[in-house]
């Protein structure tokens, strides 16, 4: 029996593999990126906490009026759904409106480590926000993924950004599928992210095995399995 969600990673990057939003969008006026995520049946989907910053998140950071402490592990649905936009944010310090499911038209679940404070997780609660606290020093991501199985019901799940949350599911062993889409065009500005990005020098590369390629409007969208590690 499966522990975990299976889990793809689905991307729409440049020629040169680069995934800045703001590049991409300039390469693809089309809706074929969301077309084909709606196609790999993941009802939840999963973010970096750059990707949220730049593009959920309000400004600023959260800030406490009380003496941190810390939340150790807890698990909290503030609602039964189907789907979630699954966020991570190691420390607890985003900052949310008041209605994050108009916001990701879906239910907002939030992955933090053990060191957020008891005091950002009564901010979330009173935001209704779905939260899971795993990992001491930083989030486990393995233990997290079978959280979201048992816990919340999720047996698919899309990761969409960014090119670290990539890169580190992929070193965990927990991509079990790359679903990426090449738009017409080149970024090159140096210090852009990867789709798959800050892998130790020390580790090879991953091998895959070729799915399936399509090609829709000169967008050409390839899907691989990946080997375990």
């Amino acid at each position: 029996m499966e522990t975990r969600p299976y889990i793809i990673c689905h991307m729409m990057a440049s020629l040169d593999g680069r995934i800045d939003c703001d590049m991409t969008e300039q390469i693809d006026d089309t809706n074929h990126y969301y077309e084909a995520l709606d196609q790999l049946e993941c009802l939840s989907v999963m973010e970096g906490k750059i990707t949220l910053v730049k593009h959920s998140a309000l400004p600023g950071f959260f800030q406490g009026t009380q003496p941190h402490n810390d939340a150790g592990r807890q698990v909290y649905k503030a609602v039964e759904a189907q789907g979630y936009a699954i966020g991570v944010d190691t420390n607890g310090t985003l900052l949310w409106g008041d209605d994050t499911t108009e916001h990701f038209g879906k239910p907002l679940l939030m992955i933090l480590s053990e060191k957020a404070s008891e005091e950002y997780l009564a901010y979330l609660k009173d935001k209704q926000i779905s939260y899971l606290t795993i990992g001491q020093e930083s989030i486990d991501l393995k233990a997290a993924m079978a959280v979201l199985r048992r816990d919340f019901g999720i047996e698919r799940l899309a990761v969409v950004g960014g090119g670290h949350i990539n890169g580190s599911m992929l070193d965990l062993g927990l991509i079990d599928e790359v679903s990426m889409m090449y738009g017409y065009g080149i970024d090159g500005r140096e210090g852009m992210a990867a789709a798959f990005d800050g892998r130790p020098m020390s580790r090879g590369p991953v091998r895959l095995t070729f799915k399936s390629v399509t090609e829709q409007d000169g967008i050409v969208w390839m899907r691989y399995l990946v080997g375990r590690p």
